[in-house]
């Protein structure tokens, strides 16, 4: 709403106001029961209230500061409770794992010579280790400590820079600096590659160990158990048949486990993380046991921290779809129990099928008739089953050629794009080293610009300044000038002011009025005295009216204005703090427009 006018704003008299002040005529013009306004001490009082208030408010944003800061030093402790147990565990797991190892190699160390081999591989790299903190750490922490002796050694004698200069040679420092610099990096890069050569043939052996264990659990699922294949039975078409009922149960829960892996390698395959931020989620989502109490707020909390180039509602995302994933190997876990628990029901099965077919074939030996029908029954049966996994091994090998076809395409494929990217990598390496080189001999020409900058501005500072030291010796001549002519004006006025008094009072004088003596007015009744007792009644009706005559609105005028009955009708809502309302009532327009001459500009900015 915006500022009303004050000035057009005045109140309606009211009966009551007219006889309250009827009372101050009554009781005197010079009575001391009413006293003047003293807005000075009220200005005062308003701007002691507004200090107050806003220490209040000053107040209030510190205890909020507080409260912040008291909230993030609790989450802090939780989180570093959490951390203390969680590095007390991996210390410890260090410990019996390294003690582990130790225990094992001196074990094993007298049977074979390869671990004979790891202890002098160990050896060479704890040298190298030495060599490499020899050569690279040792002469930064020298250099290190040399500047920090040149430091102090300024802040000591910075009133003797003859001495200093000769003693401290920035360039040269500055030199090495950077030649400590290159070295570095010479070394940084080095450790790059080989770090990517290392990450390589990890790769490598993970290839070939996921490899190992495809097949592992291929042969696992589909290739028939020992105890099947010389499990006795009278009946080989039985036997058969117990055998293409297991690979039918393999290939069911092969199947689901394919699938399952699939779904595996879906979900990872959309998690767009770089591999470092998803270690840093599943460390940090390990270190909370299941069991603390608000776990999710403070690993989410610490996710944030750790990870701030990601949004909250991004690690939420990647919460439900790792969830997700952790489900679905919780189901592959499941799965392969489950698979272990058929394998195991099935070959009991069937060794007890085989013990019952040997028990009726004994019983089949005193009925040879009856044999005879079975067998025509088995053999017909085993020709179909014959023809069945006759069709069956054509559709494998059929379906394991196409899958050699589409494997062999694919690693095609792959191999082509290994080889684009790295020389799409070896190309991005040469134009970066191109760059750094070019920016590093800018940097060294702005370096000399701005060395002879700074001294040419030196040589121009050292003549401004003798110039300004003699414009304030030319200006402080001036102001004692000034000042010797002000305190001889000040001097003569003052002399006028005692000549003009003396004028005045002696025209004082002349013009004095001298009082008569009237005795009978000293003992007389005053009009005030006379009205109190009834004396001069005609009188009191100019004794009632106001003391001043009043110009303003009526009621009926002030609540007819919109601006008003809009913003009662809003404050009645509960609105009337609302952004609508903000918006709203500055655009309502008055009645009549206000007179330009009586339009406020005491709000503007």
């Amino acid at each position: 709403m915006s500022e009303p006018d004050h000035r057009t704003f005045f109140t309606t008299p009211r009966s009551s106001d007219v006889e309250n002040q009827v009372i101050p005529m009554r009781n005197g013009v010079g009575s001391q029961k009413y006293k003047p306004v003293d807005y000075k001490q009220l200005y005062e009082l308003a701007a002691v209230e507004k200090m107050a208030s806003a220490k209040i408010k000053l107040k209030i944003k510190k205890t909020e500061q507080v409260s912040k800061i008291n909230k993030e030093q609790m989450l802090l402790k939780q989180h570093q409770r959490v951390w203390w147990q969680e590095h007390k565990r991996l210390s410890e797991t260090r410990q019996k794992a390294e003690a582990e190892i130790k225990t094992f190699l001196d074990e094993e160390s007298h049977k074979h010579n390869f671990f004979l081999d790891m202890r002098d591989l160990e050896r060479k790299l704890s040298k190298e280790r030495d060599t490499y903190q020899k050569n690279t750490v040792v002469p930064i922490w020298q250099l290190k400590e040399n500047l920090k002796f040149r430091l102090s050694e300024m802040q000591c004698s910075l009133s003797e820079e003859s001495c200093l200069k000769s003693k401290f040679n920035p360039v040269e420092m500055l030199q090495q600096i950077k030649l400590v610099k290159k070295q570095q990096k010479a070394i940084l890069e080095f450790l790059k590659l080989e770090s990517l050569a290392l990450e390589r043939e990890l790769e490598d052996c993970k290839t070939k160990a996921l490899a190992h264990s495809f097949e592992e659990k291929n042969g696992l699922f589909l290739e028939v158990p020992a105890a099947l294949l010389s499990l006795e039975c009278p009946y080989p078409d039985l036997k058969a048949l117990l055998i293409s009922e297991y690979r039918k149960l393999a290939s069911g829960y092969w199947s689901k486990l394919q699938e399952i892996d699939h779904q595996l390698k879906v979900l990872y395959r959309n998690i767009d993380w770089k591999e470092e931020d998803q270690w840093v989620f599943q460390t940090v989502i390990n270190q909370y046991p299941s069991n603390l109490q608000r776990r999710r707020t403070l690993y989410l909390d610490v996710l944030q921290r750790y990870l701030p180039h990601k949004s909250r509602h991004d690690l939420v995302v990647h919460e439900k779809a790792w969830d997700r994933y952790n489900f679905i190997r919780s189901q592959r876990r499941v799965l392969m129990l489950n698979w272990a628990q058929a394998r195991k029901a099935f070959l009991l099965k069937a060794v007890r099928t085989a013990a019952e077919a040997s028990a009726a074939h004994q019983a089949e030996a005193v009925l040879a008739s009856a044999r005879q029908k079975q067998q025509e029954v088995c053999a017909e049966l085993k020709a179909k089953v014959l023809q069945w996994k006759a069709q069956q091994e054509e559709a494998a090998q059929l379906e394991a050629a196409v899958a050699a076809r589409r494997k062999e395409k694919k690693a095609e494929e792959e191999r082509l794009q290994r080889e684009q990217e790295m020389i799409r990598r070896a190309h991005d390496k040469e134009k970066l080293k191109k760059y750094w080189a070019e920016k590093e001999l800018k940097w060294q020409e702005q370096e000399e610009k701005d060395l002879q900058r700074l001294e040419e501005l030196r040589k121009l500072m050292a003549e401004q300044a003798v110039k300004d030291r003699e414009r304030v010796k030319f200006r402080q001549a001036l102001l004692e000038k000034r000042m010797l002519e002000k305190k001889e004006l000040a001097l003569r006025e003052a002399l006028e002011e005692e000549e003009k008094e003396r004028c005045l009072e002696a025209l004082r004088q002349q013009v004095a009025v001298v009082a008569k003596p009237d005795p009978a007015r000293a003992v007389a009744d005053t009009v005030a005295s006379k009205a109190r007792m009834g004396i001069g009644t005609n009188q009191e009706f100019d004794l009632q009216k106001p003391l001043f005559p009043l110009h303003t609105y009526s009621e009926q005028q002030i609540v007819s204005d919109p601006r008003l009955r809009v913003e009662l009708a809003l404050r009645e809502a509960g609105l009337h703090k609302t952004l609508y309302a903000k918006e709203i009532l500055p655009k309502i327009p008055p009645l009549k427009p206000p007179r330009r001459d009586m339009e406020s500009t005491a709000f503007r900015m």
